[in-house]
């Protein structure tokens, strides 16, 4: 393998199972589940990469596929970034688009045996996933989105990050932990002295992050690290586990 796809399989990005290795993960489980990182291609300050929310999406993903017996799916790596579009590099789909690629995918996993999708979103401006996961649970489908709030709070607490979700809204503590864990060789010098804070965000879908800050940074990077990076993925992780049984339940109600 060369060139770019040599690239992201080393990084993870794109899941490496034969054919068989599904239908051997398969033999004997009552549900099957399939697990399908949802990030972005957005700007992230001057030192993290555009693709930073699809890096997360997969890092969390690839530890979930690490513990569970899943069906770990390449992710979709660009999305709804409307609210950064005054930056370079930033490329967006519409949410009607994104919302019709998940129903998709989700149909096309039903109609191969696969019974229940969890959607691991990795960037805050994907609104209308929760729409889709909402649909589908009323049609008597089984299809969950991850992290919550409440794992994502379980795991700021564990890892001991400083800032609360609210400061740490973008390319902040969290993200650049979980990078300095995961590819500490994509991270440009700057994180360190690029601390922003802007927690009064009330018009932001109106005025996009520009309006909000320069450096598209609103957040405390210098804070990060990758041991916090680490405990940051263990713990959502274990939260995981409540998804799993509900959705391989016999009456998905875990």
């Amino acid at each position: 393998m060369s060139g770019s796809g040599a690239h992201a399989a080393a990084y993870g990005l794109v899941p490496t199972d034969t054919t068989d290795d599904v239908r051997t993960r398969a033999a004997g489980v009552s549900t099957q589940v399939a697990v399908l990182p949802v990030g972005s291609f957005e700007q992230h300050g001057p030192y993290l990469p555009l693709a930073t929310d699809t890096l997360v999406a997969c890092a969390v993903a690839r530890e979930i596929a690490a513990a569970y017996p899943v069906h770990l799916l390449p992710p979709v790596t660009v999305a709804c970034s409307h609210e950064h579009a005054a930056w370079p590099g930033t490329v967006s789909i519409s949410s009607t688009t994104l919302h019709a690629v998940v129903n998709d995918i989700a149909a096309s996993l039903r109609r191969s045996g696969v019974d229940a999708l969890v959607v691991v979103n990795g960037h805050g401006g994907n609104y209308v996933l929760g729409n889709v996961v909402q649909e589908s649970s009323a049609r008597g489908e089984r299809m969950a989105l991850f992290p919550a709030v409440e794992d994502w709070d379980e795991a700021l607490r564990r890892a001991g990050v400083a800032t609360s979700p609210l400061t740490d809204m973008h390319a902040g503590e969290i993200e650049t932990s979980i990078l300095l864990h995961t590819h500490p060789e994509f991270l440009r010098p700057g994180y360190e002295t690029s601390d922003f804070v802007a927690d009064d965000r009330r018009h932001l879908l109106t005025l996009g992050m520009s309006g909000y800050t320069d450096s598209g940074v609103i957040g405390r990077p210098s804070l990060g690290s990758a041991e916090k990076g680490k405990e940051l993925l263990a713990s959502l992780t274990d939260s995981f586990g409540a998804y799993f049984s509900l959705l391989t339940s016999a009456d998905g109600r875990g």
